[in-house]
């Protein structure tokens, strides 16, 4: 994975992965640009070809902060996930149609997932592909949601039903925008980096990770965290490998965590602290096992619970509202996962090193059980 040299303005560092057909170049910097022309220096982007930004309510401000908002370059959302579907992406569509947009012209996202996935997946379709740029604004998008290429909406109520894989061609990572981050909204960042940590087949990561006390000092974390999926991606691009693919343990902790979010219900609980249970659960799954060891699983409880997040199995109980349908919703949940190798459930299990795909057997079951029994 080779480092692009840069001459562009304020960049602390660069590099490029090249996934499938497209390269995407990652800048990493502290401050944000602060004009058009700074912006447009970095994304070397003619400044004579359109563009349009697209944010949310909750991003407007520094969208405009660095575009001018004259000539309709701004294109403003609502804020939620529960906007990321089609008549948004309309939206989208005719403000750059508005704006005179060609095939070179130029989209770029200014938020969080929700306003990455739905800028790429609009330029993705506009004239059949258009320039794309992200700048995301949460720690989350920054070293995971921004990176990889898939886009998605929803349609008919099902998350993600529709989307591409469309890498954006430069992702500007500036960790100046998480210094208003509120506390709840780095916990989802922070529990993707304790994933990838534990996935990465090197070690130092994970052990460096575990000496990490001020998010201050997070900058080269998240670098790591960027150059770790990189890799991965990079070797299964579009998903073709399926479950055999390294990709698939990028899923660590999302079984149980998807299921653990589904049960209680949208909002209850954030993404992060359901991954970070998740984990938990794998973890103690991959003991149970033999596959991971008590050292590694003991390190790994320890550093999600230096970060906050709950770890025990029954820790959710209280807010199911005293219904004893829990278990009964976190099964069917479950077994309604994406991944499944010929009807069985798989499950990503933290080793000795790194992480392992395991499938679903009798002592799998059995642990899905007690847990089912202690919700």
């Amino acid at each position: 994975m080779p480092y692009c040299g840069s001459e562009s303005i304020s960049v602390s560092k660069s590099f490029c992965l090249h996934i499938g057909s497209r390269t995407s170049k990652i800048i990493i910097q502290k401050t944000i640009p602060n004009s058009i022309k700074e912006l447009l220096a970095l994304l070397d982007h003619d400044p004579l070809i359109p563009v349009i930004a697209v944010c949310d309510k909750n991003t407007e401000q520094l969208a405009r902060k660095i575009l001018p908002d004259k000539d309709k370059t701004v294109h403003v959302l609502p804020a939620g996930e529960e906007h990321k579907e089609w008549p948004q992406v309309e939206t989208i569509l005719r403000a750059a149609k508005e704006r005179g947009l060609g095939r070179d012209g130029l989209f770029i996202g200014i938020g969080g997932g929700v306003v990455c996935d739905i800028t790429a997946f609009a330029a993705s379709i506009y004239m059949r592909g258009a320039k794309l740029a992200l700048i995301p604004t949460t720690l989350l998008c920054m070293i995971d949601a921004a990176l990889g290429g898939k886009t998605g909406i929803g349609l008919d109520g099902i998350k993600n039903l529709a989307g591409t894989f469309y890498p954006a061609g430069t992702i500007i990572i500036v960790s100046e925008v998480l210094d208003d981050l509120p506390q709840r909204e780095w916990k989802p960042g922070i529990a993707e980096l304790i994933k990838t940590a534990i996935i990465d087949k090197d070690p130092s990561f994970f052990n460096e990770l575990q000496a990490l006390t001020n998010t201050k000092e997070i900058l080269p974390f998240m670098e790591k965290a960027l150059l770790v999926k990189g890799r991965i991606v990079e070797k299964d691009p579009y998903e073709t490998l399926g479950l055999e693919s390294e990709r698939a343990l990028l899923n660590l902790g999302h079984s149980f965590g998807h299921a653990l979010e589904s049960t209680l219900g949208p909002g209850t609980i954030s993404h992060g602290e359901a991954v970070a249970w998740g984990i938990a659960r794998a973890n103690e799954l991959g003991l149970e096992l033999g596959i991971t060891p008590l050292s590694r699983c003991e390190a790994i409880t320890k550093l999600l619970k230096a970060w906050g997040f709950e770890t025990s199995r029954d820790h959710y109980r209280k807010l199911f509202g005293g219904k004893n349908q829990a278990g009964i919703k976190f099964k069917e949940a479950l077994l309604k996962d994406k991944k499944k190798k010929a009807g069985r459930l798989m499950f990503v299990i933290p080793a000795s090193e790194g992480a392992v795909m395991i499938e679903e057997n009798s002592k799998v079951t059995q642990f899905l059980d007690s847990l089912i029994a202690a919700l």
